[in-house]
């Protein structure tokens, strides 16, 4: 009997002394690679799914608000976004003087909401088994293993049922009357699809206080004269898709971000998938984090507000689509003098002014660089997976300025777009910057 009694004290012993501490584990566990790869899965998973470029952002901004909200309490440096996004608070906490393992926290939290917002859940399956591996053999201790992951369900839980009421399941269904009239949007060929999101302007804001709280100003009248502003902008569009210099058109189609292309080749139609523009500056941002050097809280700090830098900007510029209605050059040059030209880049089907890919591209851009600094050279090999090679700019700014130009070189914007478009996302950017405050 002694010696049993003895056996099962020398076990509890050896038990205590091989359970490893924070930071002990923590030098596997606190590796910003784990979610720079959650990010990477999500958004493989809504490139998949298709889908449309302000339903994605949405999707990335309740996935990185649920993962920064269940990283946050691993620094004092760092502030919840409860009491600063319209309608978020009473956010679960951590238990006090419990042990959590933040960063298994957050991927849950993150993997959860993005498994709420997508369809194909199974292509997560692999990733998520994989990462709980690696934690557990990183030696996090079975209750605090339990503990944080039960903590991120917490987290995903209420950032869900937030996410229920931001008027999205409202608008899914409505459609849009086109109208018919001289200077409106029509649908454009090759697929003459319905119009996009057409009420998007109705979702709930973050941090903004009303959809047109930067809005651009009115763009130039439809007119046929040929001395009026819209025809010189239209006919500088149709100039430059006869004179563009290489470099014009590689940076067209680097930019591009069509989440769906549709190819015909005579009789057949197919469709190729692509990333966002969202998950583009993501992406962008991620080469940047990695660049630096950043942890895990700074990391997800910095796709947290891009991702609701995202979110607000195409809300106010889709605001603005839907205000203006105005009519995309493929339309009038193929109405009014070549009905052969067809733009280098395909039309997506919404509205012209002004555009979104100058809006939100400007946004990210202003927070990539109060967050990660100015004049930050890096290379963007995003899309080189399909085809859209790889190239290099002297800044974040920089980048989104040869973003909202490349759109009047595909041929599918006018240059009044590409610039108040750009000055907008700026604004909002800018705002954001002031505005939502992630550190003490």
């Amino acid at each position: 009997m002694k010696k049993v009694l003895f056996l099962f004290a020398a076990f509890f012993v050896f038990v205590a002394c091989e359970r490893k501490t924070p930071e002990e584990y923590g030098k596997i566990t606190n590796n910003p690679e784990y979610l720079h790869g959650a990010i990477d899965k999500l958004t493989d998973v809504i490139i998949h799914d298709i889908f449309s470029p302000p339903v994605a952002s949405r999707i990335y901004s309740y996935c990185t608000l649920a993962s920064y909200e269940a990283m946050v309490h691993s620094d004092d440096r760092f502030l919840s976004m409860a009491g600063q996004f319209n309608g978020f608070d009473n956010v679960p906490q951590p238990v006090e003087g419990e042990e959590y393992c933040y960063p298994l926290a957050s991927i849950k939290a993150l993997l959860l909401v993005a498994k709420s917002q997508t369809f194909t859940i199974d292509k997560y399956n692999e990733f998520e088994e994989n990462l709980y591996k690696d934690f557990q053999e990183a030696g996090v201790p079975s209750d605090v293993y339990d503990r944080s992951l039960e903590y991120g369900e917490a987290i995903a839980n209420h950032v869900i049922e937030y996410a229920k009421g931001d008027n999205y399941p409202q608008t899914r269904g409505l459609r849009y009357t086109v109208k018919n009239e001289p200077g409106y949007w029509v649908p454009t060929p090759p697929q003459y699809g319905d119009a996009m999101e057409p009420y998007w302007e109705t979702i709930r804001l973050l941090a903004l206080d009303s959809a047109d709280q930067f809005a651009p100003p009115p763009p130039p009248p439809y007119s046929l004269d040929k001395s009026s502003p819209f025809w010189k902008e239209l006919m500088e569009v149709y100039n430059i898709s006869k004179t563009k210099t290489e470099e014009q058109e590689s940076m067209a189609w680097f930019w591009d971000d069509n989440a769906f292309v549709m190819n015909v080749q005579g009789h057949v139609m197919f469709a190729n998938k692509k990333m966002t523009p969202g998950g583009h500056w993501l992406a962008i941002a991620k080469t940047g984090l990695k660049g630096q050097k950043k942890s895990t809280m700074e990391s997800i700090e910095t796709y947290m507000m891009v991702s609701t830098a995202l979110h607000e900007a195409f809300i106010s510029s889709w605001k603005e689509k839907y205000r203006s209605e105005k009519i995309r050059p493929e339309t009038v040059i193929n109405a009014e003098f070549d009905s052969d030209w067809v733009p280098y880049l395909q039309t997506p089907p919404f509205p012209e002014y002004a555009s979104g890919h100058s809006t939100i591209s400007a946004a990210s851009a202003e927070i990539m660089t109060g967050l990660l600094g100015d004049n930050y050279a890096f290379t963007d090999s995003t899309e080189f997976p399909y085809g859209h090679g790889v190239k290099s700019f002297p800044s974040f700014r920089e980048a989104a300025t040869a973003c909202s130009y490349s759109r009047m070189y595909g041929g599918i914007h006018y240059r009044s777009g590409c610039e108040q478009g750009q000055a907008a996302g700026i604004k909002i950017g800018q705002y954001l910057l002031e505005k939502v405050k992630t550190r003490k």
